[in-house]
């Protein structure tokens, strides 16, 4: 199954730096293992914010939701999910 997600990062001031920068570090050593997975297809950050529109390749819902809480930064995101399905129009396939 396929996703697009929309995730904006808001780390709050109070977070010591010290913290910020090791669950940013572990962010993207975790992001890189699952783009490696294949789990996690694409990414994309959206320019001047700290965001990004990436596509997830999982079994279901939960795995998704799991693997989304398992992110470092989970705790400062708001995310949008949309599901996403092959257009008959589409040339290349999923």
């Amino acid at each position: 199954m396929l996703f697009l997600a929309h995730m904006q990062v808001n780390i709050p001031d109070t977070v010591p730096t010290e913290r910020a920068d090791r669950l940013k570090a572990d962010e993207k050593a975790l992001a890189q293992e699952l783009q490696k997975s294949g789990k996690w297809r694409h990414l994309w950050r959206v320019a001047g914010q700290y965001a990004n529109y990436s596509v997830f390749d999982v079994e279901s819902n939960d795995e998704l939701h799991s693997l989304l809480m398992s992110l470092p930064l989970y705790p400062f995101m708001k995310i949008e999910i949309t599901a996403l399905a092959q257009h008959p129009s589409a040339i290349a396939k999923n």
